[in-house]
């Protein structure tokens, strides 16, 4: 008895010694794992005049005044394919003796001209126009001023008053010619998945981003 007692001791010891030291085998499995990888997004616009370098930014365009003479002017904004959905806008600023010297030119009836809905922003809007760009698979552009006829002058023009004379043209100076300044910024859309913007509210996105390059969101500003 005393003998079958202690192989009785001993394998159960053996078991104990096998739990602790061995490998159980356990079932187990594992599953391909999920990345989650947060890319950039971007919106790229350009302003461009038929006499320019499509590459040029902030180019300076120098014309003959001749009274009664046409002038063809073309600006057009394109926007990149597989840019994000946003608003365009176009900023047309005349210089203080610009109405003295030239006339006719017209926005054209695609774009919206921007209206001062809140003025505590004292952001100004005169000469503001934008358009809503959504869904870029490919290139848009379209031109900012109307244009009449065919030729040069289909997509735009203005036009050197008759009544100017030699005396007006004798007084100008170099700081002091007539200039029309075209500006082209676009911004994002949505604020959120499901907000748009309003049109105010993403100028006043635009205006701030200009002012302060730091400041975050997308925004293209090309001048001509």
């Amino acid at each position: 008895m005393k003998k079958k007692a202690m192989a009785l001791v001993l394998a159960l010891g053996l078991v104990t010694v096998g739990i602790v030291g061995g490998t159980m085998a356990w079932l187990t499995a594992e599953a391909t794992e999920v990345k989650n990888v947060f890319t950039d997004s971007d919106i790229n616009i350009t302003l461009t005049e038929s006499d320019t370098n499509p590459n040029e930014e902030g180019v300076q365009h120098d014309y003959k005044m001749i009274p009664g003479w046409t002038i063809a002017k073309d600006p057009k904004v394109t926007v990149d394919k597989n840019s994000e959905d946003c608003f365009v806008f176009v900023k047309i600023d005349k210089s203080f003796n610009y109405d003295d010297y030239l006339e006719n030119y017209a926005v054209d009836s695609a774009w919206t001209a921007l209206v001062d809905s809140d003025t505590k922003d004292n952001v100004g809007v005169d000469g503001v126009y934008y358009q809503m760009v959504k869904g870029l698979t490919a290139d848009w552009n379209d031109y900012v001023l109307a244009g009449e006829g065919t030729g040069e002058n289909a997509n735009g023009y203005v036009t050197v008053k008759d009544e100017v004379t030699k005396k007006m043209m004798d007084e100008l100076k170099a700081e002091t010619y007539p200039t029309l300044t075209f500006t082209a910024y676009a911004t994002q859309l949505k604020k959120n998945n499901t907000t748009e913007f309003s049109a105010y509210e993403a100028w006043v996105n635009v205006y701030n981003n200009s002012a302060n390059p730091t400041t975050g969101g997308n925004t293209e500003t090309p001048t001509t």
